[in-house]
């Protein structure tokens, strides 16, 4: 089944832009990174800038990203993919990551999983870092996973 990812969630102040591979099901339906309550994205996030947001509506979650710098988008557009798994993703097509450029004061892109990490080769003149996976099915490492999460507020 062809999926669609969304727009990117940037602004010319950002200095971080998260990168994940596809949107979940859940995250297409409603039009809304990360909104499958298994993932920790949100909870990960409020450590980085050390804040809850994670019971804020939507539309002000991504208002505190941008005000801390920090923006989301993902590796792909366009994914064959039955489900929501990475694993599933075939016949995938790139972002047009040229729409960066308004972004002016880039330090780093963070691929969020080892999935969307095979593509930090693509920014070349870009500080890159492979983040463990947010997803929920990546708990065990929960510390680890939160110390290297933590690493991103070096660049804001």
């Amino acid at each position: 089944m062809l999926k669609k990812g969304l727009e990117p969630n940037i602004n010319q102040r950002t200095k971080v832009i998260i990168l994940g591979t596809l949107p979940g099901d859940k995250s297409i339906e409603l039009q809304q990174y990360y909104s499958n309550k298994n993932n920790d994205f949100w909870k990960l996030i409020s450590l980085v800038i050390d804040k809850d947001i994670t019971s804020l509506n939507y539309e002000t979650k991504v208002k505190e990203l941008l005000k801390n710098y920090i923006g989301l988008w993902d590796v792909f557009q366009y994914s064959n993919r039955k489900g929501s798994l990475d694993a599933n993703i075939k016949n995938e097509t790139l972002n047009d990551f040229s729409r960066l450029s308004i972004v002016k004061h880039l330090k780093l892109i963070c691929l969020n999983g080892k999935k969307a990490g095979k593509y930090g080769h693509l920014f070349l003149d870009l500080e890159t870092k492979v983040l463990p996976s947010s997803s929920g099915a990546n708990r065990r490492y929960s510390e680890q996973r939160k110390e290297e999460w933590l690493s991103i507020r070096d660049y804001l």
